[in-house]
Parts: C-alpha cells; sequence; structure tokens
C-alpha cells in the first residue's frame, strides 16, 4: 500500500473538517485501516530449501530455520530433496532459497542477512 501526499492531504482534510466534532470514529476507521494493511504486508512466507542432502544444503536448512526462529518471522521452512521437484524449479545447482514461489538465492549458502533481507520484503 502506498500512501501518497494527495491521501495525506486528504486524511489531514477530513480531520480539519471534523475538529468540531467528534474524530474518534474517523481516527478507528484510519487505525483499523492500517492495522489490515500491515497484517497483509506481514503474510505467513513458505520457504523452500532445495537440496538433496550436501553438507552446504544441510548448512542452509540450518540457517533458515535460525533466522525464523531468532526473528520470530513467521514463516514455514520446508526441505526438498527430491530431484524432480528441485527441476520444476530450473535450478541446476544447490542449494536453493525460493520465498513464496520464487527462486531467490541458488548455487551457494545465503548469509544471514539476506535470508532477513528475503523475508521482511
Amino acid at each position: 500500500y502506498r500512501i501518497t501526499q494527495s491521501t495525506i492531504f486528504a486524511v489531514c482534510t477530513i480531520r480539519i473538517k471534523f475538529i468540531n466534532k467528534k474524530t474518534s470514529n474517523l481516527f478507528l476507521f484510519i487505525n483499523t485501516y492500517r492495522t489490515f494493511a500491515i497484517k497483509d504486508r506481514i503474510m505467513k512466507k513458505i520457504i523452500k530449501i532445495l537440496g538433496t542432502g550436501c553438507p552446504k544444503c544441510k548448512k542452509t536448512i540450518e540457517l533458515v530455520e535460525n533466522v525464523v526462529a531468532e526473528n520470530n518471522f513467521d514463516a514455514e521452512v520446508i526441505k526438498v530433496d527430491d530431484i524432480m521437484d528441485i527441476m520444476k524449479y530450473d535450478v541446476l545447482s544447490t542449494p536453493a532459497v525460493v520465498v513464496d514461489e520464487q527462486v531467490m538465492i541458488k548455487g551457494r549458502v545465503p548469509k544471514r542477512e539476506e535470508i532477513v533481507g528475503l523475508l521482511l520484503f
């Protein structure tokens, strides 16, 4: 959700118009809308780690699970080790990290900061 200057201006205008009346309903609406917008952006992420069981794959799984646990992200980590399922993602080198069905990292162990960045946005 993008808040533009016109949106802020409209909210300020409404507040000024109702300054002499009760504005609690208006603020309730704005706060409710903001809560829904935040909840909509922070949906549960599905993280798939594609790998056949090599040491790099195991390290990636451990790293992703630790980052999710440490930062209390609402995410589900799934290990995919079937070669046919891995080929569906058009990945030639493992490990690979898939977030919400998009391949984000492939062929290397990601850094902790990268994983946090992927899960925040």
